[in-house]
C-alpha cells in the first residue's frame, strides 16, 4: 500500500495486445471494472514487431480516454519486458482460428509461442502471478505454458471457459425470458471446444422471485440434453460463420468476469466455470487443464465437489477428456521435436 491509503499499482500484461479481443478488454480493465475503482494499473502490452505501430495508436487512445487508474502503458515486442514483475498475465495472443481451421493446425502453430512465453513467465514474472490463457486451443496452450513455468504454483494457471459459461446462462435466460443474472450454477466441463459439456443439472433459476431447478423451469429435457448442449458447444463457430471474425467482444467480457471473480471471490453458494489444472477430481487425469465448477475465496479457487454424475454426463465428460488427452499428447510431441 502506498502513502495516504492509495494502493500500489499492479502490473497487467496482455499478449496479442493489438488484436480485437484486447481492444475490447483494455477499456474494461482500465476503467476499473475488473480490479476495482481504487486499483491503479500499469499495462504491459505485448505483440509481434510488425504490430508496434498499431500499439502506438492504441496508446494514443488509452491516453485520450483519460483513465485515472492507468499509471503507465508499456508497449513491447520483448517477452522479458512484457513479463517482468507482472501480477496478472492475460494470454490473449495466439495463432488465430479461422473458418474451417482444424484444432490440430492451431495446436502446432501455438506450441512454439506458448513454450517461449512460458519460459519468459518462469524467468521474469512474480511467482504470485494470476494467469488466464485465452488463445485457442486454450486448455492445451495453458498446459504448455505451465509445463515451461514450473516454479509458478499450479493453481495460478487457468484458461478461459467463462465465455462458454456465459453462453450457457444466456441460452437458459432466453428460453425462460429472464435476465441472465437470474441463472446460476451452470457448469462447463472439459475442453473449450465442441466437445465441452455445458451442464445445467445443478443449475438454478429465479423466476418471479422463486428459485427452482433449471430442468424443472424449462420442462423440456430433450432440449436441455440436445439443442441446448450443441448450441453452446458450437457457438464460437457460429459467430465466426456469421461475423467472419471470432467472438471478440463477448470473449473480452468473459475474461473480465473470470478475473474479477478470481480477484474478488464468488458469491456464497454460487460457482463459475474455469479451466484449471486437474487434481483428479471427477476422475479426470491429473495435470490436464480441464474446465470445472469452482468457488473462489481470498483469491483462491476450489473445485466444487460431490455433484451428481449420471451415465449421460459421465459419457460427455469422458469424451471431452479424451480430446484433451490427445491434444496434450500432440503438444508434448511437438515440444519435444523442436
Amino acid at each position: 500500500m502506498a502513502e495516504s491509503g492509495v494502493k500500489d499499482p499492479i502490473r497487467v500484461v496482455i499478449t496479442g495486445a493489438a488484436g480485437q479481443i484486447a481492444y475490447s478488454l483494455i477499456h474494461q480493465i482500465s476503467s476499473g471494472d475488473v480490479f476495482g475503482k481504487d486499483q491503479p494499473i500499469i499495462l504491459h502490452l505485448l505483440d509481434i514487431t510488425p504490430m508496434m505501430g498499431v500499439l502506438s495508436g492504441l496508446v494514443m487512445e488509452i491516453n485520450d480516454c483519460s483513465f485515472p487508474l492507468i499509471k503507465d502503458v508499456v508497449t513491447t515486442d520483448s517477452e522479458q519486458t512484457a513479463f517482468t514483475d507482472v501480477d496478472v498475465a492475460l494470454f490473449v495472443g495466439a495463432m488465430p482460428r479461422k473458418e474451417g481451421m482444424e484444432r490440430k493446425d492451431l495446436l502446432t502453430a501455438n506450441v512454439k509461442i506458448f513454450k517461449s512465453q512460458g519460459l519468459a513467465l518462469e524467468k521474469f514474472a512474480k511467482k504470485t502471478v494470476k494467469i488466464i490463457v485465452v488463445g485457442n486451443p486454450a486448455n492445451t496452450n495453458c498446459f504448455i505454458l505451465a509445463h515451461y513455468a514450473q516454479s509458478i504454483p499450479r493453481e495460478n494457471f487457468s484458461c478461459l471457459t467463462r465465455l462458454d459459461h456465459n453462453r450457457a446462462k444466456a441460452q437458459i435466460a432466453s428460453r425462460l425470458k429472464v435476465s441472465p443474472d437470474a441463472v446460476k450454477n451452470v457448469t462447463i466441463w472439459g475442453n473449450h471446444s465442441s466437445t465441452q459439456f455445458p451442464d445445467v443439472r445443478s443449475a438454478k433459476v429465479t423466476v418471479n422471485g422463486v428459485e427452482t431447478a433449471v430442468f424443472e423451469a424449462v420442462k423440456d429435457d430433450a432440449w436441455l440434453k440436445g439443442d441446448f448442449v450443441s448450441t453452446v458447444q458450437k457457438r464460437g463457430a457460429a459467430v465466426i460463420a456469421a461475423r467472419k471474425l471470432s467472438s471478440a467482444m463477448s470473449a473480452a467480457k468473459a475474461i473480465c468476469d473470470h478475473m474479477r471473480d478470481w480477484w474478488n471471490g464468488t458469491k456464497d453458494n454460487e460457482w463459475v466455470s474455469m479451466g484449471v489444472i486437474s487434481d483428479g477430481s471427477y476422475g479426470v487425469e491429473k495435470g490436464l487443464v480441464f474446465s470445472y465448477p469452482v468457488q473462489i475465496k481470498n483469491g483462491s479457487y476450489s473445485v466444487v465437489q460431490g455433484l451428481a454424475m449420471d451415465d449421460w454426463a459421465q459419457d460427455l465428460i469422458e469424451k471431452t477428456q479424451k480430446e484433451l488427452v490427445e491434444e496434450k499428447n500432440d503438444a508434448v510431441k511437438a515440444t519435444s521435436s523442436e
